[in-house]
Parts: structure tokens; sequence; C-alpha cells
């Protein structure tokens, strides 16, 4: 299997990795109603749950360009490298969602954006 498709299994773990940030070692979480205990939370389990709801909004960006350069046949090298720059720029954007460093993460969310854009771009003109 390619190692971008490891990169699309990674950025699938994602949310439930922060998810877990948010809810670990706290007794009084209410998995009946999961979301609104989550938005009564403060700090680092609120921005952990942030961060959650963002991987899941910028994973299927991600896989459909990871999935539309490897129908495209673009270079395998290059769709590699994207996707290993898109985990790699969330991994670092989740640490500073964690640490509540906005203009570093919003950096971060940017390369990521970008990384996909790319995947597309490749795509387009792998041919020309």
């Amino acid at each position: 299997m390619h190692l971008a498709y490891w990169c699309v299994l990674l950025a699938g773990i994602m949310p439930a990795a922060t998810v877990a940030i948010a809810k670990w070692g706290r007794r009084d979480f209410d998995n009946s109603e999961p979301r609104r205990w989550l938005e009564n939370q403060e700090g680092v389990r609120r921005r952990a749950d942030a961060a959650h709801r963002n991987h899941f909004e910028a994973f299927p960006f991600f896989a459909a360009g990871v999935l539309v350069a490897q129908q495209l046949h673009a270079p395998q090298d290059a769709i590699n490298m994207l996707a290993i720059a898109f985990i790699a720029s969330r991994i670092m954007y989740t640490l500073l969602y964690l640490t509540d460093r906005a203009t570093l993460r919003s950096l971060t969310w940017l390369i990521g954006y970008l990384s996909v854009i790319a995947l597309f771009f490749i795509a387009a003109f792998q041919g020309s």
C-alpha cells in the first residue's frame, strides 16, 4: 500500500485521538450527551474538542486529494510527499491548538490546506 494511503488512515484516526484528549481522565463525562458535555469544557479540553472537529472537516478534502492524484496517476513520490506534509502539519496544528498558540496554529492549518490543493494541481497537470 502506498505511503499516501497510510496518511489517509492516520488522518482518519486523528479525530478520535483528539477527542480522547478532551475526555481523558474525567469521570463526569456524559456519554449519553457527549457533545453537550464537550461544549461545556474549558481550556485544553475545549481546544482538543475544537481540534477534533477540525480534523473531521479537513479529512474529506485530504482523502479526495490523495484519491484523485492516485487515480490520475500523478507522480507517486509527489503524492507521498504532500500527504506527509499534510499529516505533519495536522500533528503540529493539534499541538499548537492544545497549547493555545493561535497564530502558529493558523499557519500550520494553511500549510495542510495548501498541501491538499497541491495534490489536486499535481493531478491536473501531471501530463502537461
